[in-house]
């Protein structure tokens, strides 16, 4: 298989740069303008297209096109929106929910950017944790536990803004259980995966991510 040329170095830290500003751009106005009652509505309907261009961004930085990278993504697309297919059908697995308008076009009663945001949310922890041990079932425990931290910040955002909503608004402690365990699974196939698995975007998106919905728990009125 033929490798993707590479630019040069300096090409490479300026369009790195670039994407660190659209990032910043992307969450930091992304909180400003959802703290504003008057301009909430208008920012909420790009929430799918702020999930897909974190996507493209990430995607433009990736650094392991290989045979084994999209059936990862695959995997890891279909295991979490199928998790949420059942949770939402059955009321088992995560809890008792329902999905509100804001994450845009649905699939059987399930966002279909909710796949894109269990494949961004792996990728970009399974990329900042996959050098800090060599032990796979280790590195999948942190970025499973990750995960789950930035899910119990994200939670009361998400039902503020219309994500979704929880039966008698108890977000119940096996949301977090089973979060964390289709976390792990997915990671663990992130780290069996043959492919690179660095991306110099990976962290600022997930530190950019962590402080936007840090603010929105305190400027939104939860």
């Amino acid at each position: 298989m033929h490798k993707i040329a590479q630019p040069p170095p300096k090409a490479q830290n300026k369009q790195l740069v670039i994407a660190k500003i659209v990032v910043v751009a992307l969450y930091g106005v992304g909180a400003v303008g959802l703290s504003i009652p008057e301009y909430r509505e208008y920012f909420l309907l790009l929430t799918p297209a702020q999930l897909l261009l974190s996507l493209a961004l990430l995607l433009g930085f990736h650094r392991g096109w290989n045979e084994a990278f999209p059936i990862f993504a695959t995997a890891a697309f279909w295991l979490g929106f199928g998790a949420e297919l059942i949770g939402i059908h059955t009321g088992y697995i995560f809890g008792d929910y329902v999905y509100g308008e804001t994450l845009g076009p649905k699939l059987w009663e399930v966002p279909i950017v909710i796949g894109v945001n269990w494949f961004i949310l792996v990728y970009l922890t399974g990329s900042v944790f996959y050098k800090v041990t060599d032990n796979d079932l280790y590195a999948a425990f942190l970025g499973a536990a990750a995960m789950t931290a930035l899910d119990y910040i994200m939670e009361p955002v998400a039902v503020a803004l219309d994500f979704w909503y929880w039966k008698f608004d108890i977000i119940p402690a096996e949301n977090y259980l089973t979060w964390f365990a289709v976390a792990f699974l997915i990671h663990y196939i992130f780290r069996k995966g043959n492919f690179e698995k660095s991306n110099p975007l990976a962290a600022f998106m997930l530190v950019a991510m962590t402080l936007f919905f840090t603010v929105l728990n305190f400027t939104l009125e939860l």
